[in-house]
């Protein structure tokens, strides 16, 4: 008999500024789900949040989903990409307007650095719309390097970041 495949504990990052941005991001969610292998196991609440970097676009709708997965790192990447490309992200420069953006930002309490994946995400510990609803599921979750997700958060501050009354979702 076969040991079952470990599962790993990991979070992904969710969002979209167009189109619907909220059903965006609920399709997102149950698609995640849905992936072989794998378990939502928690979800934040949803955030509205000004944009970063290119700042003539609209307001992002974002949220942090937890899953169980055994899939392996580059699979779970690989099938989050196809999640975009299933709901028509299209990459035309960086920090443009998207229907989603999905990312790895924790996968279990490993590092990885190859090309095109970088866990934890590189710039988690300085984003206030994935830290604030990453607190809000994994406050206690430590960031390999960086410290514990409900400091970074309290760090980080909430300029910006607006979270959604449950009935928006």
């Amino acid at each position: 008999m076969t040991p079952a495949p470990r599962r790993e504990l990991a979070y992904v990052a969710l969002g979209a500024n167009l189109g619907d941005p909220v059903a965006q991001v609920e399709a997102a969610i149950a698609a995640i789900a849905a992936l072989p292998q794998t378990r939502l196991v928690a979800r934040s609440s949803l955030y509205r949040t000004a944009p970063v970097g290119y700042r003539d676009q609209p307001d992002f709708i974002n949220a942090v989903a937890g899953i169980e997965t055994a899939l392996a790192p580059r699979a779970l990447l690989d099938a989050l990409l196809a999640i975009e490309r299933a709901a028509g992200r299209v990459r035309e420069f960086p920090n443009a307007p998207r229907t989603i953006d999905l990312d790895v930002l924790i996968y279990g309490g490993r590092t990885i650095d190859e090309p095109g994946l970088a866990v934890p995400h590189p710039r988690l510990h300085e984003r206030a719309f994935v830290l604030l609803p990453l607190a809000e599921i994994a406050g206690d979750l430590e960031i390999p390097g960086r410290g514990r997700v409900a400091e970074l958060a309290r760090a980080a501050g909430t300029a910006g970041v607006e979270r959604l009354a449950a009935e928006v979702r």
